[in-house]
């Protein structure tokens, strides 16, 4: 059984799924620090000053209002917190193009077919039959 699981472990379908899961851990990381330092400071310099992690909705405790939403979170009060949905959608969309990329040059690399690379399919024998009746009559 032991030397069962070894194989398991050591085919290269779990490696290959093993170091995605690696980098696409890394990668998340990075795209989050992008997003939450880089693309979304600007946008909400645009919008007016506008702290995208800090927009949220008070649902309960109305009777003070907190400013920020690590205030509000600390204090136990019900929140909406649509700017971290923003944040999550924005990080989302880059993630999802970065794969799209990489999806696509891995498809450029790959080898054609074997069926596509020899050309069309041989003719089948009674097409050739019937092209070789045609000749003769046209003779």
């Amino acid at each position: 059984m032991l030397k069962e699981f070894r194989d398991f472990i050591l085919r290269g379908n779990v490696l290959d799924l093993a170091i995605g899961i690696i980098m696409g851990t890394a990668f998340t990381a990075i795209v989050g620090s992008l997003v939450s330092d880089i693309i979304m400071p600007p946008i909400g310099l645009a919008l007016g000053g506008v702290d995208f992690s800090n927009l949220f909705l008070q649902l309960s405790g109305r009777d003070v209002l907190y400013p920020v939403l690590a205030d509000a979170q600390k204090a136990g009060v019900a929140t909406l917190n649509y700017g971290v949905f923003v944040n999550a959608l924005v990080k989302f969309i880059i993630i999802a193009f970065a794969v799209f990329m990489l999806v696509k040059a891995a498809n450029r690399m790959m080898p054609k077919k074997a069926e596509e690379a020899a050309g069309p399919p041989p003719t089948p024998e009674d097409v050739m039959l019937l092209r070789e009746i045609r000749d003769s009559l046209k003779k």
